[in-house]
């Protein structure tokens, strides 16, 4: 699908105005983020894949231009090289799966400015809203502390687009299955669900509906157990069935509970089960779950749960549902010179880190327990030992010596000179690797509540930029 349209109007006015004033500047911008959602204290990134494909496929047809053109806002010039637009610059990101912190690079683009201008909105898009989900899919994961997680939010979602994608975002932060189908058709997820209320509703009691999907699905017989009442009717119906599946030679799979008081009910229901001769059947809840819910219901309530739906609370991000992500001009390239740029705010936070820069994640000599990451201006080799300032402008202790230590670099090249050099992993595959990733940060920074803060550190001589900009920018 092409997404050229997906667009704020202002990206073609500036490109249109780029053309007419500064048409032979190449221009690089970085795509981060200041503030965690949740007050976290990291971003799992993701949405690389179709952000590569947004950028492949971007174009305007002919009606895109026939209607551009009736806006008599741009130039001939200009809508004939939206005609034969097509990307020559270059691109570099942090791969998907990564726990990433603020002020990082999580892309930078950089190639002819009319061409980078236009890619803002459409790569924001896509990796905010992903991103946002994999992190808040990372957090309900915690929470569970190993026991599976199922998305099945698409009926809650904003539109099949993050339905689809939100899906795929899940599976990236640790979601074990989906309930969506094209998700896992289009992107290899594990594809979970059996039934709803209207499915025992439509029998005529809650017995034969079990009943008959028992011999429907005799593999597959996870029984929703609360359309009436979980401990009088429920649950001992389940066990009827699960009784003759077990003569027929077939293992139950468990029940769900979707209502109540799901911590008292589930230690009902483990203990009629187990007494039934039930002890491997499985009890999953759902109902309006996010990872404050579950972590009480599994530490503070003793609830024997061994899976967990999860719908509009992960699927909507419901708690803090947006990444504020930005794309910020931080050089200009003229006539072979690279010209730093820098935004300046009365917010001290919101000063950007000007120039091309590289990120490394630092780890203790000889391991993989990362400590640190270290921001640096691209051509800069680091030293083993080495003088740094913290990112953060709030913090109070702003200068640190590093030293002992092996290191990483984070980025990767995805386009060179228009030409996609990158091969995007399969979700199972960045999913894996993201789990790898996260056992190499401290655990104290993974917490939900009152998280240690990463530290992200900036060079001596990004810094030493940083403060000749602020000093000497022209107004």
């Amino acid at each position: 699908m092409n997404l050229s349209m997906v667009t704020d109007l202002y990206e073609l006015s500036m490109a249109n105005g780029y053309q007419q004033a500064l048409e032979k500047e190449d221009g690089v911008f970085d795509v981060f983020f200041r503030h965690v959602p949740d007050d976290g204290s990291f971003v799992i990134t993701a949405g690389l894949a179709q952000a590569i494909q947004a950028v492949s496929d971007f174009h305007f047809d002919e009606k895109d231009l026939t209607y551009l053109k009736n806006l008599d806002l741009f130039t001939d010039n200009f809508l004939n090289f939206l005609k034969k637009f097509k990307f020559s610059g270059n691109i570099s990101a942090i791969p998907e799966g990564t726990p990433v912190f603020p002020r990082e690079p999580l892309l930078t683009i950089s190639g002819p400015l009319i061409e980078t201008q236009l890619f803002e909105t459409i790569l924001l898009n896509i990796v905010n809203h992903q991103s946002l989900i994999a992190t808040k899919a990372r957090r309900i994961c915690y929470a569970a502390q190993g026991r599976p997680i199922m998305e099945f939010g698409a009926r809650r979602a904003q539109g099949p687009s993050a339905a689809t994608l939100g899906a795929r975002a899940a599976t990236i932060g640790g979601c074990a299955s989906t309930s969506n189908l094209l998700a896992a058709e289009k992107f290899g997820l594990t594809v979970a669900g059996t039934m709803a209320h209207s499915w025992i509703e439509a029998f005529p009691n809650e017995l034969s509906a079990f009943e008959k999907w028992a011999e429907l699905y005799p593999d597959n017989s996870s029984l929703l157990v609360d359309t009436y009442d979980v401990v009088s009717s429920g649950v001992p119906n389940a066990i009827k069935v699960f009784q003759k599946l077990e003569e027929k030679g077939h293992k139950p799979i468990g029940i769900r509970i979707d209502s109540g008081d799901i911590a008292h009910l589930s230690k009902l229901a483990r203990k009629m089960l187990d007494d039934a001769g039930f002890s491997e059947a499985k009890i999953t809840a759902s109902n309006a779950l996010d990872e404050t819910t579950i972590q009480s219901l599994l530490f503070s309530q003793g609830a024997p749960i061994d899976n967990f739906g999860v719908g509009e609370e992960l699927i909507t991000s419901a708690s803090d549902p947006v990444l504020s992500g930005v794309y910020k001009l931080v050089a200009i390239k003229k006539e072979g010179k690279i010209i730093p740029k820098i935004k300046i705010s009365d917010s001290r936070e919101k000063v950007t880190l000007p120039g091309i820069k590289q990120l490394y994640r630092l780890y203790k000599k000889g391991t993989r327990q990362a400590f640190a990451d270290v921001i640096a201006l691209k051509e800069e080799r680091l030293s083993k030992r080495m003088l740094v300032k913290s990112a953060d402008p709030l913090d109070t202790k702003q200068n640190i010596n590093l030293m002992d230590f092996d290191l990483e670099t984070l980025q990767t090249n995805i386009f060179e000179k228009g030409k996609i050099v990158y091969s995007s992993p399969t979700v199972q595959q960045i999913k894996k690797v993201s789990q790898q990733s996260l056992s190499e940060l401290p655990e104290e920074t993974k917490r939900l509540k009152n998280p240690n803060k990463y530290p992200v550190y900036i060079t001596e001589k990004l810094a030493k930029l940083q403060d000749e900009l602020l000093n000497d920018q022209e107004y």
